[in-house]
């Protein structure tokens, strides 16, 4: 079972300006590449914060959500481990699951040591303080695949992890 981290930063480092903040800073470009990317994978994995700012599961995809006290119409709710899950996951055949935010999931699923990549499109936007990517210290090395340039001012970096 393969699970990547998929994101959008700003040209200084930030997912969002706070955990209500809505995606609508991202480039057209970076949002064709999220709904392509996540339909190949067919499972998006959202922490409840981040979900309630899109508020519906997404098209043609399993859409789950890690809440302990809130259901919702059309998704899966969960609080798995990160590895319980992706096990679980492949047993109903899934191969793939984008893990889409936002910063405490995707700490927990790099401290559970089970994303194989990370795609992130670096914005040309600042927000001079917001959410970063992890919420606690990670000690984990990268290794570049590509760079990307999604249309005229947005870049996509792709790596794997390698430990």
């Amino acid at each position: 079972m393969k699970a990547f981290i998929i994101a959008a930063l700003t040209a200084d480092g930030f997912i969002a300006k706070s955990s209500q903040h809505l995606t609508d800073w991202t480039s057209k470009e970076d949002k064709h590449f999220f709904v392509e990317k996540t339909k190949q994978a067919g499972v998006v994995v959202f922490g409840q914060n981040t979900f309630e700012t899109i508020r519906k599961p997404l098209k043609d995809r399993l859409t789950i959500v890690y809440s302990k006290d809130k259901q919702y119409e059309g998704v899966e709710v969960t609080q798995k481990d990160p590895r319980e899950l992706l096990e679980d996951l492949e047993k109903r055949g899934y191969k793939e699951v984008a893990i889409c935010g936002g910063a405490t999931i995707y700490t927990m699923f790099m401290q559970a040591g089970v994303v194989d990549k990370l795609y992130l499109s670096v914005e040309p936007v600042f927000f001079g303080q917001g959410l970063t990517l992890f919420t606690k210290e990670l000690d984990k090395k990268l290794e570049l695949v590509s760079v990307q340039k999604l249309g005229d001012h947005t870049v996509l970096l792709e790596y794997i992890v390698t430990n």
